[in-house]
């Protein structure tokens, strides 16, 4: 475990737990040790935080690339965070440049790590849950891993979208870890990776108790473009 993600664990994450109080359930399907993705469903910012706090082992969350070449204090200070935090950078350019974010997190996950993933792809604009990608099961099945099915409730209303800051006592917020899924051996095609994302988000929403919405989520750019027209 990363040095400054230890120190956290010691100091930050049993502050958010008095904080926030938050209810889990599964712990038991955690892999003591050994690669494992975390397939969760999306609502917040407080999302990554929360579920840093309550996994016992290192978790690697994404964080855009930008964060880690930046340039003068501020700059070096992201860098150095993000990095001691054991953060994976991501490309937002989109075409192979975002490809290389799933390249670096699989020799993560054949070394033993945790990593985060959110199959959705964005932020949930309505609480509900949306259609995963199948970029989840594609990275599952090319590291070897088991995927963790995750459910969250309550962060939405810690933390609403727009809002900078958690806000505690807002909300019960419960965290729910499902049994794992092993899709290692399994066809990639196209339809077989559509049909494993699909049993994915199934498992999910049986651990949220979301309503299931058979489409993608819309992009934050399209959710402000409609928040400003409505």
């Amino acid at each position: 475990m990363p040095l400054l993600y230890t120190i956290g664990k010691l100091t930050v994450a049993p502050a958010l737990r008095l904080a926030f109080r938050p209810h889990v359930e599964g712990l038991e399907h955690i892999p003591a040790t050994g690669g494992a993705i975390f397939a969760s469903n999306h609502l917040s910012v407080a999302d990554e935080l929360l579920l840093g706090t309550v996994v016992p082992r290192h978790l690697a969350f994404w964080a855009k690339s930008e964060y880690f070449k930046g340039t003068g204090l501020k700059g070096g200070f992201s860098k150095f965070v993000l990095t001691g935090l054991g953060a994976i950078p991501v490309e937002r350019a989109g075409g192979r440049a975002a490809l290389t974010a799933f390249d670096a997190a699989i020799p993560v996950l054949k070394a033993g790590d945790l990593v985060a993933v959110y199959p959705e792809g964005t932020r949930s604009p309505d609480g509900r849950l949306y259609r995963g990608r199948t970029g989840t099961v594609r990275l599952a099945i090319a590291a070897g891993v088991p995927i963790i099915p995750v459910g969250v409730t309550g962060t939405d209303k810690a933390q609403p979208i727009g809002t900078r800051i958690p806000r505690p006592g807002r909300a019960k917020i419960t965290i729910k870890f499902g049994k794992p899924l092993d899709f290692t051996g399994r066809p990639d095609d196209r339809t077989s990776l559509r049909a494993m994302t699909d049993e994915m988000m199934a498992e999910i929403q049986k651990l949220s108790g979301q309503e299931y919405v058979p489409r993608y989520a819309p992009k934050r750019a399209d959710q402000a473009a409609g928040e400003q027209t409505a």
